[in-house]
């Protein structure tokens, strides 16, 4: 004996139909076969809209039944050949003559009682259960329909009836006794009450009209027929790599299914479990798949968490208040409050102080809760021993389930860590005390990310997936995406990071884009179909995508493009600039933003601000977080400037050598920024505040080597300049030469003071040797008092730059 239950879309259509007329006849051929059917995917739902729009007095609900009807005729002309129609078209307008009499009488009535409501909803299954009978029956396929209210018996608890399990039993193993045949049509959901009076079973009620039909007949198994192929562990809806969980436990099952995955209602299969009946839930769709098979003892498995599911639409209701501490009876009255207006809570948690205690509730049922619970302490509250019931809407519970968690210390960590990574606050927190379970509320805009984040930390082997939006795609910009195409497959395999580029913007354009990111080997083409560039557009529609592990990336040096950091940091979106603007502007503004970083553990990076891709920034920190103390910084820190001076002898005008750093891309668009010297002070002036030092940028004392004249104007106007300054750049290089020096531009920072200039190098001194557009940092802390740490290296153009840029994307990604 076995018994199959077919959901509603999978006896949505006359095609869906044929389809579960082909899989029960193949089942009912090893063994006798109970089917039990929904009604057609929907059609609950339109009943209960046409009784409810006829008592409000609303003639739209004839509308509503005559879709339902025309639906139901055409499923037979499709379903039936010809010859077989005329019966059953007229069996089916019987039953809608009748659903218009019922909603007739509601409509005068001005009422729909849950008895009437019970009634009307009866006829979904009804009529589809018939359909299924006729189709069988057309095909030849010996069975017997049978009206499920003669045999299931229930209270008159009317919209969530209670069975008589005794009389039950009996009667359905009389029928089968009596009437014997190799398979059996029922209509699921509905039962009657002594007096014959149409029930129903409530939510999940036909895979409950199913766990009865087994238990009550022994069988062999339970099969549950739906869209999808079993249980999975999370979402697919919200998890693209959500995989089906082959074999659980009932107890895993009814977790799952109790926090929002809808294949098991858990009320629903308790006569199966209880009588350790294997249940199997199947894809009507895909019967070649395996499903989930769900088993009292199912065999040992290594996942520490079985599954993932949530619930939307919640409200947290919190009463708290010091006239509760100490004094016993506050929960039971808080409960009773709410169970006599029949609201469910799902979820509990109260501090250990006794001041408060939460409940969730569904977001429908919070007013009436709110209501009722502060007119049950009206007393307390009028004279302040507690306070109103305080209710938060908008809030969600996702939740961990698995056998084995009760077994291994450190999930709930783990829970909470990649959680708060990724900006996702918890209002409250449960776990039941078989360990089963660990629930968290949260925002419910937050769901698809958490849902996400946990599925990765929990059962993606394979890659953590990266959310990157890259502004500025320039000269270094574009060398970044070039070097993430050729590098992806590496990051893949060796570090498990997918680095998705899902937005970029120019100084005109930005694209941005969950589905699927963009193609690096076409990002221009997406760019170039984007919305003008509005940075406070960006910042929305980046905290409304809200997706996991976003970096944002500013290969800019745009002022505007800093001024949105703190709005990312605060929604948890860690940040890595190459733009120093925000790291050398005012220092309460440098310190909110690494505060910002801290309080909402977003990663905010800035390696390639001084030293291109050098580590300097990193070697600086590494001795600070080991306990070293900085007592003198000397560095060379511009490429361009260290560029000029190793090319200019004299023999080329200065301006020439200038324009060559600026066309080899050393040099900021505009070049001023590097020979002021003002691009310099910027970098040691980052270096000395993450030193520690608190200090203004016009706190640097900048010696500049370049004439008043020829910082006045524009960049040609400053190339003219130039020229007709040669003589002097030729008199700095002779005055250092004839002393057997080299021209470097040196900054400096001791005590709490720094400076920047131009200066003779003589030879030993490690900035002596610098070639090209080297840069080179001399650390001398406590450690290195004698002999400094040398940090040496190209420190200006594209690729070092993008390189540098993108090893801190990494480093965020892998925080």
């Amino acid at each position: 004996m076995q018994v199959l239950k077919f959901g509603g879309t999978s006896v949505a259509t006359a095609a869906n139909l044929q389809r579960v007329a082909q899989l029960v006849e193949t089942a009912a051929q090893h063994t006798t076969t109970v089917v039990v059917v929904s009604a057609l995917g929907g059609t609950t739902d339109a009943l209960i809209e046409a009784g409810r729009l006829a008592a409000a007095g609303s003639t739209h609900y004839r509308t509503q039944l005559q879709r339902l009807e025309d639906r139901h005729l055409g499923v037979v002309r499709d379903l039936l050949p010809i010859s077989e129609q005329s019966a059953v078209l007229s069996l089916v307008k019987t039953h809608c003559n009748e659903l218009d009499s019922i909603c007739d009488g509601i409509f005068a009535l001005g009422e729909l009682s849950d008895r009437t409501l019970d009634r009307l909803m009866s006829f979904g299954e009804i009529l589809s259960s018939r359909l299924l009978a006729a189709y069988l029956k057309a095909q030849g396929v010996a069975h017997l329909w049978q009206d499920s209210r003669q045999l299931i018996r229930t209270d008159s608890r009317h919209g969530f009836a209670t069975v008589d399990s005794e009389t039950t039993n009996q009667q359905i193993q009389a029928f089968v006794a009596a009437q014997p045949c190799q398979m059996y049509v029922v209509p699921g959901f509905i039962g009657s009450d002594a007096q014959g009076v149409t029930t129903t079973l409530g939510r999940g009620g036909s895979d409950y009209t199913a766990a009865i039909f087994a238990a009550a007949l022994a069988a062999e198994r339970l099969e549950i027929w739906t869209d999808v192929s079993g249980m999975m562990t999370a979402d697919p809806r919200l998890v693209t790599l959500a995989r089906p969980i082959p074999r659980i436990s009932y107890q895993e099952a009814m977790e799952l299914s109790h926090f929002g995955a809808k294949v098991l209602y858990p009320p629903t299969v308790q006569p199966v479990r209880s009588q350790g009946i294997p249940l199997w839930i199947k894809n009507t769709f895909a019967p070649q798949d395996e499903g989930t098979l769900v088993e009292v003892n199912p065999p040992a498995n290594k996942d520490v968490v079985r599954g993932l599911s949530s619930i939307a639409q919640l409200a947290l209701l919190n009463l708290e208040g010091s006239g509760m501490v100490g004094i016993p009876g506050f929960s039971r009255r808080l409960f009773g409050a709410l169970a006599q207006q029949r609201i469910n809570v799902i979820l509990i948690t109260q501090s250990s102080s006794e001041h408060s205690i939460c409940v969730a509730v569904r977001a429908a049922d919070a007013e009436q809760a709110q209501k009722s619970v502060d007119e049950e302490f009206a007393a307390e509250i009028a004279t302040g021993k507690v306070e109103p019931l305080r209710c938060e809407n908008d809030l969600a519970i996702v939740a961990l389930v698995g056998d084995n968690m009760r077994n291994h210390p450190g999930i709930s960590g783990r829970m909470f860590s990649a959680l708060g990574q990724n900006g996702v606050n918890i209002r409250a927190i449960a776990q039941g005390s078989s360990e089963r379970n660990i629930s968290a509320v949260i925002r419910a805009t937050d769901v698809r990310k958490a849902i996400n984040v946990l599925h990765e930390a929990f059962f993606e082997a394979t890659a953590k997936q990266v959310n990157l939006f890259v502004a500025g795609v320039g000269n270094v910009g574009g060398k970044l995406l070039e070097q993430m195409a050729r590098q992806q497959e590496w990051l893949r395999e060796k570090l498990r990071l997918n680095l998705r580029v899902v937005g970029l913007a120019n100084s005109q354009r930005f694209v941005l884009t969950e589905n699927g990111g963009i193609a690096l080997d076409d990002w221009q083409a997406a760019l170039a179909q984007g919305q003008p560039l509005d940075l406070a557009e960006v910042v929305r529609q980046l905290h409304e995508l809200n997706l996991r592990n976003t970096v944002f990336v500013d290969v800019t040096a745009s002022a505007e493009v800093a001024q949105i950091y703190a709005a990312l940091l605060e929604k948890s979106v860690a940040v890595v600039a190459c733009n120093k603007v925000a790291c050398s502007s005012d220092y309460a503004s440098y310190a909110q933003l690494k505060e910002l970083a801290r309080e909402f553990n977003a990663e905010f990076l800035f390696e390639t601000n001084v030293g291109a891709g050098l580590p300097i920034i990193g070697s600086l920190n590494d001795l600070l977080r080991s306990g070293d103390e900085v007592r003198r910084i000397e560095a060379v820190l511009s490429g361009t400037l260290n560029f000029v001076f190793n090319h200019y002898d004299g023999t080329v005008p200065f301006a020439d050598v200038v324009r060559q750093a600026q066309a080899e891309g050393y040099t900021e668009p505009d070049p001023r920024l590097d020979l002021s010297g003002t691009d310099v002070a910027r970098k040691i002036l980052i270096l000395a505040r993450e030193a520690g030092q608190e200090m203004e940028l016009t706190d640097i004392h900048n010696e500049s080597f370049l004439p008043a004249s020829c910082l006045e104007g524009d960049v040609e106007a400053f190339y003219q300049q130039l020229a007709v300054h040669e003589a002097h750049f030729r008199s700095l290089y002779d005055t250092a030469a004839a002393q057997g020096q080299r021209l470097k531009f040196v900054a400096r920072y001791a005590d709490g003071q720094a400076s920047v200039g131009l200066q003779g190098v003589a030879p030993g001194h490690d900035f002596y040797v610098l070639q090209g557009k080297d840069n080179a940092v001399l650390f001398f802390t406590n450690r290195y008092s004698e002999q400094p740490l040398v940090v040496k290296g190209a420190g200006a153009g594209a690729d070092v730059t993008a390189s540098g840029v993108f090893a801190d994307i990494i480093r965020a990604s892998r925080a």
